[in-house]
């Protein structure tokens, strides 16, 4: 199994939509993912041609609730500051409704969704050596953003997601954090970083979190069973000793007790 100083990250999320045309425009116009290949069942979209969401058509999927395990929101993260600051000048401009924006101490994000509700965050890390620490954990809150001064930072019109932008974490919404924690801090490996009053925040190498999970709308929440819309997959990069691992120990694939499934390949 992977260790918690393993070099693992998210490399992208597989999604069930019903209507592809529509969320894949969504994810290229508004986010500025390119598409990187597909046809009508399946569209890819990423940066420099790597892949960070796949999104997989299913017109009879039942659609997703809020109050259900699955996806919070997936969280993609940025170069810089600047690149934030031009993102929401994009934002603003084309009318682009957000959901929230937040100081988090280690990091500052805005967050909105697409067309079918999936959610997500859009942030940049600070550097490491400011993130705050307490007891032993690292330290996060939720206070405002001044959106004025980050946008005031970009260096010039947004024009895509900038090369080095990939996914953050994954933030997921789970039934219980009891049986969730075993699963991702002994069957991932990932270290429990942080807690927060109803969520959990999990990290490979030191990092605030690669994944989180949460019981805010979906306390008692029962596994999901697909087709339904919503969050189908986790793809996880791993360097070859954790990759060794993760196969050895689980094959292709494992899936946590709501049903949210990871999958692993070489970094």
């Amino acid at each position: 199994m992977a260790t918690s100083d393993a070099n693992v990250e998210i490399g992208h999320v597989t999604l069930v939509v019903r209507d592809l045309p529509a969320v894949g425009a969504f994810y290229e116009s508004v986010l500025g993912l390119e598409r990187i290949g597909g046809d009508t069942a399946e569209a890819r979209y990423g940066v420099d041609g790597k892949v960070l969401v796949i999104l997989k058509a299913d017109p009879e999927a039942r659609k997703s609730s809020r109050a259900e395990a699955g996806l919070f929101h997936t969280a993609f993260l940025l170069p810089d500051r600047a690149d934030l600051g031009a993102w929401l000048n994009h934002a603003a401009e084309k009318g682009i409704r957000l959901d929230g924006a937040s100081d988090h101490l280690v990091s500052e994000a805005v967050y909105l969704h697409d067309p079918e509700g999936n959610g997500i965050e859009i942030y940049r890390d600070r550097a490491r050596e400011d993130w705050p620490r307490k007891d032993g954990m690292i330290a996060m809150v939720t206070d405002l953003l001044d959106l004025a001064d980050v946008m005031a930072q970009a260096r010039g019109p947004w024009r895509g997601a900038p090369k080095g932008s990939v996914i953050g974490h994954v933030h997921l919404q789970v039934g219980a954090l009891d049986p969730a924690e075993p699963f991702y801090a002994e069957t991932l490996g990932a270290d429990v970083m942080a807690r927060y009053p109803g969520a959990n925040f999990h990290g490979w190498g030191g990092y605030h979190h690669h994944l989180a999970t949460n019981i805010w709308n979906s306390r008692g929440a029962k596994e999901r069973h697909q087709p339904v819309t919503g969050l189908a997959a986790v793809g996880l990069k791993a360097d070859a000793e954790p990759l060794a691992a993760f196969r050895e120990a689980y094959g292709d694939s494992v899936a946590d007790p709501w049903g949210t499934r990871f999958t692993w390949s070489a970094k």
